[in-house]
């Protein structure tokens, strides 16, 4: 089971660091993705995306252990239950995004940057210990 926490960990460190770079160049992108959201046609894909990929990740890696690969399989959930919960209740999502700050979208962007330089880690053992 290991080979496929090290290839989801390569693809959600880069994943990470690839949108936080790009968000970082492209700041417009994070207003925009937002203003995409409030409609219910955008939503409803994200919705749909959200299951497909939650479902396969769940499918492929749902390991209940107490080290690093946890933050994996927590993110195939995350992905599972965010898509189920905007599909079953776009108002409440759509409230969401109406509400969330600038600032705290840059603080959560910043914190899965750490996470990816974590799983990167991992993957490749850049630091030893």
């Amino acid at each position: 089971m290991m080979d496929i926490s090290i290839f989801l960990a390569k693809f959600w460190g880069w994943y990470f660091m690839l949108f936080f770079v790009l968000f970082i160049v492209y700041p417009k992108r994070i207003k925009q993705m937002f203003q995409f959201a409030k409609e219910d046609q955008f939503m409803i894909i994200l919705s749909i995306l959200g299951i497909i990929i939650g479902l396969l990740h769940i499918l492929a890696h749902n390991l209940w252990v107490m080290d690093w690969r946890i933050i994996i399989t927590l993110f195939g959930w995350f992905s599972l239950m965010k898509g189920i919960s905007q599909f079953a209740f776009p108002g409440l999502a759509n409230k969401w995004v109406n509400n969330i700050d600038f600032k705290w979208f840059q603080f959560i962007l910043f914190l899965l940057f750490l996470v990816g330089l974590i799983l990167l880690n991992q993957a490749y053992q850049w630091v030893l210990y």
